[in-house]
Parts: C-alpha cells; sequence; structure tokens
C-alpha cells in the first residue's frame, strides 16, 4: 500500500509539472486583438497569429499582443493662419493599425506606435493645410479644410500602416487679437444697421409729412372753393351739424337737466 501511495504521488506530482509547463506555454489572443511572436534566436517573427490560445516556447518566445480595433485620440496642435493669425485647432481620430503590418511596426516603433507618429503627423499636415487658408476662410470654408485634412493625413498615417477610420475638427479658436477684431467688427456692423435703420425711418417720416401737407393743402383748396361757391351757406350748414352733434351727445347723458327758454331756475315737479 505505500509503494502504491508513492506511486499515485510521483504520478501527481509528474502530471502538476507536465501541467505547468503545458500552461506556461500557452497564451490567449482576445477578439479584436493580434500577436506577433519575438524569439530570442530569430527576432520577430513575420506571421500575425490570430485570435484564441496558442503554444510558444517559454524563455524563448514572447508573444506581443496589439489591439487592431478603433480607438480615439485628440490632438491639440497650435499653428498660423495664412494671414499670420494664431489657431489652435484640434482633430480626433480614430485609428487602427494593419494587422499585416504587426510586425513592421513592432520593429520600427514598437506597442506605443500611436505616440510616436500621430502627434507629430498631425502637426505637420495641420501646419501645412491651414497656411493656405485665412482666418476668416477656416470659418467659412471648414468643411473643405476638414476634406483636406483628412485626406493628407490618411495618406501620410498609411506609410507608418496605420488605417484612420474618421478624422474630424472639434475644436477651433483664435488668438485673443483676432477674437476682439471680430467683435469689434460685429459691433460696427450692428451699429451701421441701426443708423441704416434711423436714417430710412426718418425717410418715411418726411416722406408722410410731405404726404400729410400735400392732403392739407388740398383740403384747404376744397374748402376755399366751396366757400367761393356757397358763400355764407356752407358755414351756416356746418354749423348747424356741430350743433345736432352737440345736443346728440348731450342727450345721453343723465347728468345734464334742460330748462324751458327763458327759465333760469329748475323746479321739482311732482311725480305723478
Amino acid at each position: 500500500m505505500a509503494q502504491l501511495f508513492n506511486r499515485i504521488g510521483q504520478i501527481g506530482l509528474g502530471l502538476a509539472l507536465a501541467g505547468g509547463v503545458v500552461n506556461s506555454a500557452l497564451y490567449n489572443v482576445d477578439g479584436g486583438h493580434r500577436a506577433v511572436i519575438f524569439d530570442r534566436f530569430q527576432g520577430i517573427k513575420q506571421l500575425v497569429v490570430g485570435e484564441g490560445t496558442h503554444f510558444f516556447i517559454p524563455w524563448i518566445q514572447r508573444p506581443i499582443i496589439f489591439d487592431i480595433r478603433s480607438q480615439p485620440r485628440n490632438v491639440p496642435v497650435v499653428t498660423g493662419s495664412k494671414d499670420l493669425q494664431n489657431v489652435n485647432i484640434t482633430l480626433r481620430i480614430l485609428f487602427r493599425p494593419v494587422p499585416d503590418q504587426l510586425p513592421k511596426i513592432y520593429t520600427i516603433l514598437g506597442v506605443d506606435y500611436d505616440d510616436r507618429v500621430l502627434p507629430s503627423i498631425t502637426t505637420e499636415v495641420l501646419k501645412a493645410v491651414v497656411a493656405q487658408f485665412d482666418a476668416g476662410e477656416l470659418i467659412t470654408q471648414r468643411e473643405m479644410v476638414s476634406q483636406k485634412v483628412s485626406d493628407d493625413l490618411t495618406e501620410r498615417a498609411a506609410q507608418f500602416g496605420v488605417i484612420l477610420d474618421d478624422i474630424s475638427i472639434t475644436h477651433l479658436t483664435f488668438g485673443k487679437e483676432f477674437t476682439q477684431a471680430v467683435e469689434m467688427k460685429q459691433v460696427a456692423q450692428q451699429e451701421a444697421e441701426k443708423a441704416r435703420f434711423l436714417v430710412e425711418k426718418a425717410e418715411q417720416q418726411k416722406k408722410a409729412s410731405i404726404i400729410s401737407a400735400e392732403g392739407d393743402a388740398q383740403a384747404a383748396e376744397l374748402l376755399a372753393k366751396a366757400f367761393g361757391d356757397a358763400g355764407d351757406g356752407l358755414i351756416e350748414l356746418r354749423r348747424i351739424e356741430a350743433a345736432e352733434d352737440i345736443a346728440y351727445q348731450l342727450s345721453r347723458s343723465r347728468q345734464v337737466a334742460y330748462l324751458p327758454a327763458g327759465q333760469s331756475t329748475l323746479l321739482n315737479l311732482p311725480s305723478s
């Protein structure tokens, strides 16, 4: 029995050692990732390992895992426009490596390839593109500027084995002096619009006064003509019409009492 237990113990120890060796020779490549193998004798192998569980030789080989999914990165750049205005611009970039070029990327740039490539080429492209436009054109032709930056930057990144899925301008501001100049221009335009409105209003009032004066003059001419034709009869007619209107208005008022002609005292008559 003792020999049996010793034998079982030896077998278990052997299995445990074998399991440890096998486990140390396995590595996993998760979804959306790829691996390249560094060999102490051969260097970086050109074979790119896909997703799943794989074997390697411990102490001789080492897997390097890369994320090949699109990743975002913001790159701020300060540059100058064609009219020598300071421009603060920020690009948001979605990037990923070309899977087949991972051995070359690791050999030349390393795992942190994005830190080595994206800031430098973004600054280079932005300085070249922005210098072709005035500060005003950067605002009015923003879509054209963005398209040109995207085309040039995509072409430049492809030289390093990097794919740019999306490039967008998320921030665009100018220097303090230019901003103040724009604000002053806007204020001046508003003042000019206000002055133009006042001038147009005065012109309209002037025209209205002229029309009113012409109407009064025509009315005076018509009245003079009517007086010349009818004599005092027209005046007497207007007086009678005015008296009728006054009497009508007074008759509708409860605060007015009437006295017979020749009587100056109001008598209280008994009510029937």
